[in-house]
This record gives structure tokens, sequence and C-alpha cells, in this order.
């Protein structure tokens, strides 16, 4: 499984669809928790993000704004921090409460606003949780374990006003 990401254009309020493998999601969560400084290359608008773990990664805008389509937009990251917090959750309430889940795809459908700053107004999440002889009951307790008590993103976003909505399926794994 590869991310995708469709439509995360600046200023306009189409629909933006992240994916998130399960791998990547649980990684994404803590990626940029700690972000202690930024720097950008004066030829371009890539950044350069490290982490108070010591991690890093490279963002970029798109050609027709100064970038090189070189990484992910600041946006596309915020949503890459919501999935694989959420994600995070799921998996360890999840391996907490003995179910044998073995991955945690999420799919993150977003709308932003019109006018600038194009905020995110409506952000979708669903969660694609793979196992053995999962219960319904104690996915669906996960997920909104996570919205509504351990994830601090979804809970940060939407303090912030952000309409956040979760979905989930189950699937056996193999």
């Amino acid at each position: 499984m590869n991310s995708s990401v469709v439509c995360c254009d600046r200023g306009s309020s189409a629909i933006s669809r992240l994916s998130i493998p399960p791998v990547c999601a649980s990684i994404a969560g803590y990626l940029l928790r700690y972000s202690s400084r930024r720097t950008q290359d004066e030829s371009n608008h890539r950044l350069d993000r490290p982490s108070g773990s010591g991690h890093s990664v490279q963002m970029d805008g798109p050609p027709d704004h100064g970038g090189e389509n070189l990484g992910p937009r600041p946006m596309e990251m915020l949503l890459m921090g919501l999935g694989g917090c959420s994600s995070f959750d799921v998996m360890n309430i999840l391996k907490k409460g003995r179910q044998d889940v073995t991955a945690c795809h999420t799919e993150l459908e977003a709308e932003r606003a019109d006018a600038v700053p194009s905020v995110f107004t409506k952000i979708h999440l669903h969660f694609v949780v793979t196992g053995h002889n999962l219960k319904e009951k104690q996915v669906q307790r996960a997920v909104s374990l996570s919205a509504e008590k351990y994830c601090s993103a979804s809970i940060m976003l939407e303090n912030a006003g952000v309409e956040i909505t979760h979905s989930h399926e189950i699937r056996e794994a193999d």
C-alpha cells in the first residue's frame, strides 16, 4: 500500500484525500510533534523540519508557487499527523484490549476554506482495521476513544473549529 494524496490546493475548497499506509501511520503521528526549528532554502520553498526526536522530513510546494514538488505540502503533513496519531491510538487500544489486530490503514478526506487562510473546515477519517476475529464493538470503542480522549491532533483541530468525523471497516487478515 502506498500513500496517496489527491488535491490539496491552497485557496481551494476542493476535497483533499490522503491515505496513510499502516507502517507510515505509526511514524507520522510523531514525526513533527516537537518541531524545534525551521530552515528554508533560499532558492525555493523546501522546508526541513527537524523534530525533538531527531527526525526530519522535507516539505515542498508546487512549482507554480515556487516549489519543486519534492515533498508533501505542510497542510498534507498536518493530515498525515492526524491520521498517524489516530491510527497509532486505534492500534494500541485494540492491542491492549487483546484484539488480534494486524494493521490500521487510515484514509482522510478534508475540505478547505475558499478564503485565505485556506484552513481545513472538515476532515473525515476512515479507518480500515485488519486483524483476526476483531470485534465490532471494540473497534468502534477504539475509534471513539482516539477521537474523544487520546488523539491530541484530532482534539486540537476540533477545538479550533474543524468538523471531524470518523468511520471504520473491519477486514479479516489473511
